[in-house]
């Protein structure tokens, strides 16, 4: 069993920053591909980000491509989502996701059914 653990939340205001952290606990970590998904209120889930377990490899949606990066720390067990130029549209309760099932994970990574476990969200507030 794998328990992820997100930080990192807050309230910024509009062209403000915000790195959240997604710690991993229970299993291997490393193999995981790692994502970060958003709820607004009112809105269903949706895809942010992800990265391959080897951290070469990550895909953005295209509403945060050039705003936010994905990074991971495997002796740490802890992924990152560095978010920058925040917008008060990018207000949600973010959460992060681990996937152990890597066939065909880039066309996969939007089907929050694929993945595994999910940690208990952080609240992101953008003040315009």
């Amino acid at each position: 069993q794998v328990q992820l653990v997100e930080s990192g939340g807050g309230l910024v205001q509009a062209g403000g920053s915000l790195r959240l952290s997604c710690a991993a606990s229970g299993r291997t970590f490393s193999s995981f591909a790692m994502g970060w998904f958003r709820q607004a209120p009112g809105k269903e889930r949706e895809f942010v980000a992800i990265m391959h377990w080897s951290g070469s490899v990550t895909y953005y949606t295209d509403s945060v491509k050039g705003r936010f990066t994905l990074s991971r720390d495997n002796a740490k067990n802890t992924v990152y989502l560095q978010m920058n130029s925040l917008k008060p549209e990018d207000t949600a309760v973010y959460y992060c996701a681990g996937a152990s099932k890597l066939s065909n994970w880039v066309s996969r990574a939007r089907d929050r059914s694929w993945y595994d476990y999910w940690g208990q969200g952080t609240q992101v507030t953008v003040s315009s």
